[in-house]
């Protein structure tokens, strides 16, 4: 588990030396806190927890949206890196239903919470880390079956895109290979404090059923990665980079640019991609 402190429901709470009565945002951290109650809950209940009831929250801040989740029939845990929402969350937040964590999400093993059980992710996300957050949550797929949460208005929208979209690119293609990506709502910069000069998105990601591509996951992503690098050419200038036979090459699908593929083209492109390599090289 990465660095420091954890607090169980039944250990002391800080002395009141140390008790905060409100937390000072943090620019470098990418803190806006969420103040309006309304939206709080709305978040807290984008969750679906089929099957499941283990929460991990990024980011709580002073704890508007952990508020509302502890009142669900969940195990939660609310991790942050900074150390003065630890300690606030701490003093306000005594639940028997809540571990508060500090930690950084990013270099975390998310194993070290919630064993090998399954577990949903929610949170107000801080908006400088929040792609990273996205591809992290796909690399633990396998234990992360539903994400919400809200993030800057163009990045949940890029998120969710379809092909054909000018939005659409890595983060679309990626996500939704392994996610059902929903645009849910739009929150103004009003109802935070400090308030962001952008709107934010609220989305939610459910676990497709079949999560295991029948391609070559690693070789998916550098494709995609690369396409999406000179999104304006076709991918038959795109990913000259992969020396594709003169044969495969006159497919059509290369004569198309990477914003018009769907994901299960993505994943079609990769197979063949996979197979000409084999052919090539025997």
């Amino acid at each position: 588990m990465s660095k420091s402190r954890q607090h169980y429901p039944n250990s002391a709470p800080h002395s009141s030396e140390e008790k905060r009565d409100t937390v000072r945002a943090k620019k470098h951290l990418g803190q806006h806190f969420l103040k309006d109650e309304q939206i709080a809950q709305k978040i807290a209940n984008t969750l679906t927890l089929n099957g499941y009831k283990n929460v991990l929250e990024i980011g709580p801040g002073m704890g508007v949206l952990t508020k509302y989740l502890v009142d669900k029939d969940i195990s939660l845990v609310a991790m942050d890196l900074d150390s003065d929402s630890i300690t606030y969350l701490i003093d306000n937040y005594p639940n028997e239903n809540l571990q508060i964590l500090e930690a950084d999400f990013l270099k975390s093993d998310l194993t070290d919470i919630f064993g090998e059980e399954p577990f949903a992710i929610t949170g107000n996300f801080p908006y400088n880390i929040s792609t990273q957050i996205v591809f992290k949550a796909i690399e633990q797929r396998a234990y992360v079956p539903e994400f919400t949460g809200m993030f800057q208005k163009e990045v949940a929208q890029r998120i969710c895109a379809k092909e054909g979209n000018k939005t659409y690119g890595i983060l679309s293609v990626l996500t939704q290979a392994f996610y059902d990506a929903e645009y849910l709502f739009t929150v103004k910069p009003g109802v935070f404090n400090p308030p962001p000069k952008v709107d934010s998105g609220v989305l939610r990601l459910i676990r497709k059923d079949n999560y295991h591509l029948p391609c070559d996951e690693k070789l998916l992503f550098k494709v995609v990665k690369t396409g999406f690098q000179q999104r304006r050419k076709t991918l038959r200038n795109s990913l000259k980079s992969f020396n594709l036979s003169d044969k495969l090459k006159e497919d059509t699908i290369f004569g198309q640019r990477p914003e018009q593929l769907s994901v299960s083209e993505f994943i079609s492109l990769t197979q063949k991609i996979a197979n000409d390599a084999v052919s090539t090289n025997n």
